[in-house]
C-alpha cells in the first residue's frame, strides 16, 4: 500500500508540475506580450512626438525667417518711397504668422530650443517696434533707419543658432556647430545648410 500511495503522490506531483509549468509559461508569455505592446506604444508615441516637433520647427523657422525678411523689406520700402497699406499688411501678416508659430513652439519645444526661439522672438519684437516707431515718425532716442537695419541683420545669426538647436533636438545634427552623423555637411564648412 505504501508503494501505491507513493505512486499516487509522484503522479499527482508530476501532473501538478506539468500544469504549473504550463501556467507559468502562459503568464510569462502574457507578460512578454504586454511588454512588447508597451514598447511598440512608447516607440509610436516618441515617433509622433518627434514628427510634431519637426513640423512645429519647420513652420517656426520658416515664419521667423519670413518675418525677418519682411522687416528688411519694410525698411527698404520706408527708405525708398514710403509705406503703403499693402506694405503694412504684409509686415503684419508675417508678424502674426510668426507669433502663432512661436506660441505653438512654447507648448511643444523642449527648454533648449525654446530658449533659442525666445531670443529670436524678442529680437524680432524689438526690431518690429523700432520699425513701427520710425514709420510713425516717433523713434525713441538712438533709433534710426540704420540702427533698425543693423538690428534686423543681427537676427540672421540668432536664427541659425535656433535652427541648430532644433536640428540637434530632432537628432539631425550633433553638438553646437551642426554637422551630421557620418558623411555630409557641417554647419561651419563650405556647402553647409546656409549656402
Amino acid at each position: 500500500m505504501s508503494v501505491d500511495l507513493s505512486s499516487v503522490i509522484i503522479a499527482v506531483a508530476g501532473v501538478a508540475g506539468t500544469l504549473g509549468g504550463a501556467l507559468l509559461t502562459q503568464r510569462g508569455s502574457e507578460r512578454a506580450k504586454r511588454l512588447e505592446i508597451d514598447l511598440v506604444r512608447d516607440h509610436e508615441e516618441a515617433r509622433e512626438n518627434r514628427s510634431l516637433r519637426r513640423t512645429c520647427y519647420v513652420e517656426l523657422n520658416r515664419d521667423a525667417r519670413q518675418f525677418t525678411t519682411a522687416l528688411n523689406r519694410h525698411l527698404h520700402v520706408m527708405r525708398e518711397h514710403g509705406v503703403a497699406e499693402a506694405d503694412s499688411d504684409a509686415l503684419e501678416e508675417a508678424k502674426n504668422a510668426h507669433r502663432d508659430r512661436y506660441s505653438e513652439a512654447q507648448m511643444i519645444a523642449p527648454e533648449e530650443v525654446l530658449r533659442r526661439a525666445s531670443v529670436v522672438n524678442q529680437a524680432l519684437t524689438r526690431v518690429y517696434g523700432q520699425v513701427k516707431r520710425l514709420e510713425r515718425g516717433a523713434p525713441e532716442p538712438g533709433e534710426t533707419m540704420e540702427t533698425a537695419a543693423r538690428a534686423q541683420s543681427e537676427i540672421w545669426e540668432m536664427l541659425r543658432t535656433m535652427r541648430t538647436a532644433m536640428r540637434h533636438d530632432l537628432g539631425v545634427s550633433q553638438g553646437r556647430h551642426g554637422g551630421r552623423t557620418g558623411e555630409g555637411w557641417r554647419h561651419d564648412a563650405p556647402g553647409g545648410p546656409d549656402e
